[in-house]
């Protein structure tokens, strides 16, 4: 690891690695290979636990702003294989320039929203965070149609195409409240960044 100075969240990022307890040790040094000595300005952390026929895998995310780029760190774990006969992570990471990144996309749900019609600050219940570079595009094909209810004629496809290179969702229900601010606050950061 490296010393922190004043203004880097790196020691901050490597004690909310810590809590997760999900190889902590393992998982720092691929986030800490990635950000390279650049200074932590914003970070996510999101361990998720999933079901896999009869055994539970385990999954973290850890995602950093930096000054110039966006670094996504994934690590998984795996049964021992034909390769490695013993249990093993494998640990991705991607950086990203903040100047590639084309779209921060939030969608914030909130629950029961007539509660604030008459004031006060609605809580979303659950969040989705959606970034786009280009290194992955989507395309979403549907046959096209006009407005004649009687027409066959062909009037070939339309679809849609988006770039969701990361996308991850939290919800209260699931992973608590302050699960869902931190996403919300990290996407803040994140579009503040990446603005003109």
């Amino acid at each position: 690891m490296r010393p922190a100075t004043a203004q880097d969240r790196f020691g901050d990022l490597v004690s909310a690695i810590e809590k997760t307890g999900y190889y902590p040790q393992v998982v720092a040094a691929g986030v800490g290979a990635a950000v390279a000595g650049e200074q932590v300005e914003a970070f996510l952390v999101h361990h998720e636990p999933t079901i896999d026929r009869d055994e539970v895998r385990r999954h973290i995310t850890v995602v950093v702003l930096t000054a110039s780029r966006l670094i996504l760190c994934h690590t998984d774990e795996y049964a021992p294989d034909d390769l490695l006969p013993e249990p093993y992570t494998s640990t991705s990471t991607e950086a990203v320039r903040l100047s590639a990144v084309r779209s921060v996309v939030v969608n914030r749900m909130v629950a029961n929203p007539e509660k604030f019609a008459g004031g006060g600050q609605p809580v979303p219940s659950e969040a989705v965070l959606t970034v786009g570079w280009g290194g992955l595009n989507r395309l979403d094909l549907e046959p096209a149609a006009c407005s004649d209810p009687d027409c066959e004629a062909d009037h070939g496809y339309t679809g849609v195409l988006a770039s969701d290179d990361f996308s991850l969702r939290v919800s209260s229900a699931a992973e608590g409240q302050g699960a869902v601010d931190d996403l919300l606050v990290f996407a803040e950061s994140l579009s503040a960044r990446t603005r003109g």
